[in-house]
């Protein structure tokens, strides 16, 4: 498995041939402050070039005992920077917004000793949603903000189901919001941390019900009220919302009861109660 990617600003000083050199003398100088993750032969860090902020990952391989747990945990193993590769390209072709990356390598043939590098821009100035979000239980934002968010949600899950791309890590803290384009009429929200991310023809139905159930169990302590989610499940299909009550509605069902369980599961309570009415 080869490839190599260089943005232009990048191959004015790196080649194809040392971009894991490059990527090497860049892990040795971060500061401990920098390293985000250091394990399972990935490492994530921060770094500065040229005045801007980017993100460097590097894949040294998983191993053969890694790829056999995950196996036999009836998890695919995530084996180099590929996959996020892909799964950003894509995602920027459907126009959903994501990352943006800078280079990308990928060398070798054996799957357990795979070596991979991605720089993908930092996100300055953007938050998680679940940060932006964690105190709308009691603070509820504008309706405008809540509708915009909604549909900005529902439509690139859309995007990205309907190309055949699943996430497997589908939570409201791995979408990044630019606050200021809340003023816009539609915002820019990107979803990020695409290292597990699947691409087929089509999104299998178990991977579907696995990324909504997940974004709805990571919003359930955000306030949300019936209204909300009818108006995600409209925006998000092909039907509208007269699909969503009619021939999908066991779909829907099955999301309900998979966020109900992982809310159980990793808070040890029962979910809150989703409130009957809404504004407007």
């Amino acid at each position: 498995m080869r490839g190599v990617y260089l943005r232009d600003d990048f191959s004015e000083d790196i080649s194809e041939e040392n971009v894991f050199a490059w990527a090497a003398e860049i892990a040795n100088k971060a500061q401990p402050r920098d390293i985000y993750r250091s394990k399972e032969g990935r490492k994530t860090l921060r770094f500065d070039r040229t005045g801007e902020s980017y993100f460097l990952k590097i894949h040294s391989g998983v191993g053969w005992i890694e790829i056999l747990k995950n196996l036999l945990q009836m998890r695919l193993p995530v084996l180099s920077a590929r996959n996020e590769y892909d799964a950003v390209n894509a995602l920027n072709r459907l126009g959903v917004d994501t990352m943006s990356v800078a280079a990308y390598s990928c060398n070798g043939i054996n799957p357990a000793r795979l070596k991979s590098v991605i720089v993908t821009e930092d996100l300055v100035g953007t938050v998680s949603l679940e940060d932006y979000c964690a105190d709308w239980k009691d603070k509820p934002p504008a309706f405008s903000v809540r509708l915009k968010l909604l549909r900005k949600l529902a439509d690139s899950a859309r995007r990205m189901h309907g190309a055949g791309i699943n996430h497997r890590d589908f939570y409201i803290c791995h979408f990044h919001l630019d606050e200021h384009s809340l003023a816009c009429s539609e915002p820019s929200c990107y979803l990020i941390d695409l290292h597990r991310a699947q691409i087929r023809r089509k999104t299998p139905r178990r991977w579907l019900l696995k990324d909504l159930g997940g974004l709805y169990f990571s919003a359930m302590n955000c306030g949300l009220t019936h209204r909300d989610l009818l108006r995600f499940m409209r925006h998000y299909n092909d039907g509208g919302l007269r699909a969503a009550l009619g021939t999908d509605l066991n779909f829907w069902r099955q999301v309900a009861k998979n966020a109900e369980r992982l809310y159980r599961k990793e808070h040890r309570v029962e979910p809150p109660p989703i409130v009957p009415g809404a504004s407007s």
